[in-house]
């Protein structure tokens, strides 16, 4: 379109301008010499006003009626026209009543005989741009929901097993998203174990339409092992068969890390509370034994008057007076496990606290003629409360020289084992062994013995196992009758 006066007369411009007015759009008209501005009848219409109710004047229009924002925007665009070219460019301009809308104007630039002419229409397209503000809030929220749940979204189709990724997924796996992957390729990010669990569930999905939803393990590009969620839901067609695999991945590493922490906790605490339920069990029976067969002992001594049943009576009083000082002992030795629980760990060299142990049961260990054997090579040191693992490891070489075999010499064993994250402390020897089909359920127990030496108290095992378990280990038993016992310890 064009102004010139060469090709328009002032009918043709006045019956453009009509047109253009009754297609709720205006135009308007500025000579940079004269600084001269027209508005169409249009042009106000579009704006809410009634033509030359607002004056026609370039102050109004920068002033008044441009948003400040959109000036420079405005300014730009009209310094920087060639001639004749189409530049749209959208502003917002202050309406009578409805405040801000924004409208797009075409700007050209003509040569008229008093000087240079910009001139242009402008169009409402509040709606339009509304509507576009909003759809690009929803997909900046959709991406900030997203990137905030660390959701992936993948489909593969059924007959060629293409794969398509988003962007998501890379940001997962670690990759750049230039890197095209396969179904085999993506599949071999997940740990070897759970390799094959993945692999069936899309395969089932595929040839059988069946969903899957699977926490998973997957070791990043970057080597980063993280739990995710994988789900797939299979596409049909009319016909029932399947024609894709959609489904999302979903890095949920921080809250199953933390759920597992939990369990574990909970485990460890109903643990704990069975053991504290066991504990009240032993000192109210023991306790109550003692104080009774005291009582008793004590009543019988006001009632006798012989000396000499006196003094019998008053040896047995103070036997069962030595057994309730050994129990409280114990007891107290079995409260220590719980305070001494918060007490610093150190690093611990197995070697030199086993010699030094040996060192000081040497005299034990000589007469039995036993040999020691230790390998300590294949994990050195543990990072672990220094007197629990002197106790664990005193108590257990006692006990081994303690019920070893009288028809020949004794030999133990002590080695560690390191299995991925774990520390095994491993005993064992060649004693009388124990009858675990009868007292397998008992071995841990407290006051539990299972030989007739004289020296057994049924404490020691009890109290190990109480240590153990309270750093977060397990303690297991393997017993052959005259054969040996192997104790086998997860430290860690």
């Amino acid at each position: 379109m064009s102004f010139s006066e060469d090709k328009f007369s002032d009918d043709s411009r006045l019956h453009l301008a009509q047109i253009i007015d009754n297609v709720n759009a205006g135009i308007w008209e500025y000579n940079i010499n004269t600084r001269s501005i027209k508005w169409s009848a249009g042009f106000y219409t579009i704006l809410g006003y009634e033509p030359g109710e607002i004056e026609c004047s370039n102050h109004l229009f920068f002033e008044h009626l441009l948003y400040h924002q959109d000036k420079l925007v405005f300014l730009n665009a009209l310094n920087s026209q060639s001639q004749h070219a189409d530049q749209p460019v959208q502003i917002r301009l202050l309406t009578k009543s409805s405040g801000y809308h924004w409208f797009e104007s075409t700007i050209k630039k003509h040569d008229v005989r008093d000087g240079q002419v910009v001139y242009g229409s402008i169009i409402n397209i509040n709606a339009y741009k509304q509507a576009e503000l909003q759809s690009a809030h929803k997909d900046q929220l959709y991406g900030d929901t997203i990137r905030i749940a660390k959701l992936g979204s993948w489909e593969i189709e059924a007959t060629t097993l293409n794969l398509t990724l988003s962007k998501q997924m890379y940001d997962i796996y670690e990759l750049q998203a230039e890197v095209k992957l396969t179904l085999d390729e993506v599949i071999s990010f997940f740990e070897p174990s759970y390799r094959p669990v993945i692999q069936n569930a899309i395969n089932n999905a595929l040839e059988f339409c069946q969903p899957y939803d699977l926490e998973l393990m997957l070791r990043t590009a970057k080597n980063n092992v993280i739990w995710v969620r994988a789900k797939g839901v299979p596409i049909i067609n009319d016909y029932g068969k399947c024609i894709s695999v959609r489904g999302i991945l979903q890095d949920i590493d921080n809250n199953k890390r933390k759920g597992l922490s939990l369990e574990s906790s909970l485990n460890l605490l109903t643990d704990q509370n069975r053991r504290l339920q066991n504990f009240a069990y032993i000192v109210s029976h023991n306790l109550r034994s003692h104080t009774g067969n005291l009582q008793f002992m004590v009543n019988l001594y006001e009632e006798t008057e012989v000396a000499e049943d006196r003094d019998e009576i008053f040896s047995h009083i103070k036997s069962i007076s030595g057994s309730l000082n050994a129990t409280i002992e114990h007891l107290n030795e079995i409260v220590k496990i719980q305070t001494e629980i918060t007490n610093e760990r150190s690093v611990i060299d197995f070697e030199t606290l086993f010699r030094n142990i040996q060192s000081a049961i040497k005299n034990n260990i000589d007469a039995l003629n036993a040999r020691i054997e230790y390998d300590f090579s294949k994990c050195p040191q543990i990072s672990y409360i220094p007197a629990y693992m002197e106790s664990i490891l005193q108590n257990l070489l006692t006990n081994a020289l303690k019920y070893s075999h009288p028809d020949r010499q004794p030999v133990i064993k002590c080695y560690t084992l390191k299995d991925r994250n774990h520390i095994y402390l491993i005993f064992e020897d060649n004693g009388i062994g124990i009858d675990l089909e009868r007292y397998g359920d008992k071995v841990f127990g407290m006051y539990k013995t299972f030989h007739q030496n004289p020296d057994a108290k049924g404490i020691g095992l009890f109290i190990t196992r109480n240590q153990i378990e309270a750093l977060g280990g397990t303690i297991k038993v393997e017993s052959t009758v005259n054969i040996g016992t192997k104790f086998t310890i997860r430290l860690v």
